[in-house]
């Protein structure tokens, strides 16, 4: 097997990393199909560096490949939302314990503030803004779990789920932040562990509902 090219590694790092926050922030919707040489051609690309992005998206669950070779965005049914809403109710809030030992009052304030630009996603009914700054409020305290195997593993389900997020943004009214949220800055000020647990589970189990219930 030959060894791509310098250049060719970069182009493919880049491509990877656009389609993979693409994917994450439901800029994509589910079941989109995509092609390596439309891909390349909308990045001005050749088809190599696409096709190891395509691969490696693949292998992470961001992108499905069917038996006749076509890849597209996943397309989750209910018992698979059920699945990795399952997985994320379990790895997030370990996550969050691990986290709160070092979740000092500066990293508090960083939270609430994100809280704040996710309020104001829902006033401009921006979808994407939404997504990211709920994804980057949940990181943000993670990182502090110093985690990173179990950080990347929710990072893939987060992937998986995030065409899905976005075309349930727009069947359900939202009018203000996660109301989970302002528990989970509460239990962190506290400095209490099993109000945090609840918090974070109930932040995921409450988006399990309107996932299938939409």
């Amino acid at each position: 097997m030959t060894t791509p090219r310098p250049t060719e590694t970069a182009a493919h790092e880049r491509l990877y990393r656009a389609l993979r926050s693409q994917i994450m922030l439901g800029e994509l919707p589910p079941g989109k199909a995509l092609t390596l040489r439309g891909l390349a051609a909308e990045h001005h690309l050749s088809m190599t560096p696409a096709r190891e992005a395509v691969r490696r998206l693949v292998a992470e669950g961001a992108l499905t490949l069917s038996g006749s070779g076509r890849v597209a965005t996943p397309a989750l049914s209910d018992e698979r939302i059920e699945e990795l809403a399952a997985l994320r109710a379990l790895i997030e809030p370990e996550l969050a314990a691990r986290a709160l030992p070092r979740a000092h009052f500066a990293l508090i304030d960083r939270l609430a503030s994100m809280n704040g630009r996710i309020a104001d996603a829902v006033d401009r009914h921006d979808a994407v803004g939404y997504i990211r700054c709920n994804l980057d409020f949940h990181r943000m305290l993670y990182l502090r779990a110093q985690a990173p195997a179990m950080l990347a593993m929710l990072e893939t389900i987060w992937l998986q789920l995030g065409p899905t997020m976005r075309a349930l943004y727009g069947r359900v009214k939202r009018n203000e932040p996660p109301r989970h949220h302002r528990m989970i800055l509460a239990a962190l000020r506290a400095g209490d562990e099993p109000a945090l647990r609840l918090a974070v589970r109930a932040d995921v189990t409450h988006g399990l509902r309107h996932l299938t219930s939409a």
